[in-house]
C-alpha cells in the first residue's frame, strides 16, 4: 500500500469514527444538547479535529443523514427483484417499514429533526452541487418510478405518479413514526406488524 492510499484510507476511518461518535451522542443526549467538543472528546481528539472534517454540527448530522439515506435506498432496492410493479410497490412498503422498526433511533435522525435539512438548504443557498443528496433523491425516484410502472400497465386507477408516491410514502411514514413514538401500542394495537402490513395493504388497494 503506498503513502497516498493509507493516507487516505486513515483519513476515512477518522471521518468514520467521528460520525460513529456523533450517531452516538446524539442519539443519546439529543442533538440540541450535543456539541462539538463532546464529539471531539469522545474520540479523544480535539475541536480542531472535528472541523477539519465537517464545517459545523449541522454539517455533521447532515453526512449522517447520508449515511442513513444510503442504507434506506439499498433495503428498499431489495424489491427491485419483483417483476410484478403492484407487488414491488408493496414490497418497497414493506421494506421501508422494516428498515424503520429495526433502526428506530436511526431514522428519528433521518425523518423527524430539521438540521440536515437547514444544512440541506445552506448547500443549495451556495450553489453547491446537490448531487449530495443522491440516495435521498434515488430512493425517491424508485417510488415514483414504480407507481409509474403500475399506472402503465393499468393496474392503479391514479393517473399522477408523483401523487400516488406522496401518499404511500405519507401512509408508512405516519406508521414508522407511530411505531417509533411508541403511540401504537398506547391505543391498544396488539399485533402491531400485521395491523401495518394490512394499512399498507388497504392503501395500495385504494389507489387500484
Amino acid at each position: 500500500m503506498g503513502i497516498a492510499e493509507r493516507k487516505h484510507r486513515e483519513k476515512e476511518e477518522m471521518r468514520e469514527r467521528i460520525l460513529d461518535a456523533a450517531i452516538n451522542l446524539f442519539l443519546k443526549e439529543g442533538y440540541d444538547k450535543t456539541s462539538i467538543r463532546q464529539i471531539a472528546d469522545a474520540i479523544e481528539y480535539s475541536p480542531a479535529t472535528i472541523y477539519l472534517y465537517f464545517k459545523d454540527k449541522d454539517d455533521l448530522f447532515y453526512a449522517i443523514h447520508k449515511r442513513g439515506f444510503e442504507k434506506l435506498f439499498r433495503t428498499m432496492a431489495e424489491a427491485m427483484s419483483a417483476t410484478n410493479p403492484l407487488e414491488r410497490l408493496r414490497s418497497i412498503g414493506r421494506l421501508y417499514l422494516r428498515f424503520a422498526l429495526e433502526n428506530p433511533e436511526f431514522y428519528d435522525l433521518m425523518f423527524v429533526m430539521r438540521a440536515p435539512i437547514l444544512a440541506l438548504k445552506e448547500r443549495a443557498a451556495r450553489a453547491e452541487a446537490t448531487s449530495d443528496w443522491h440516495y435521498g433523491s434515488r430512493s425517491w425516484s424508485l417510488l415514483v418510478q414504480t407507481i409509474q410502472d403500475c399506472i402503465d400497465q393499468g393496474l392503479l386507477s391514479i393517473s399522477n405518479a408523483e401523487e400516488g408516491a406522496l401518499l404511500s410514502w405519507s401512509v408508512v411514514h405516519g406508521m414508522a413514526c407511530l411505531y417509533i413514538r411508541e403511540r401504537l401500542g398506547v391505543v391498544g394495537i396488539q399485533n402491531i406488524e400485521a395491523t401495518m402490513e394490512a394499512v399498507l395493504n388497504r392503501t395500495t388497494n385504494s389507489m387500484m
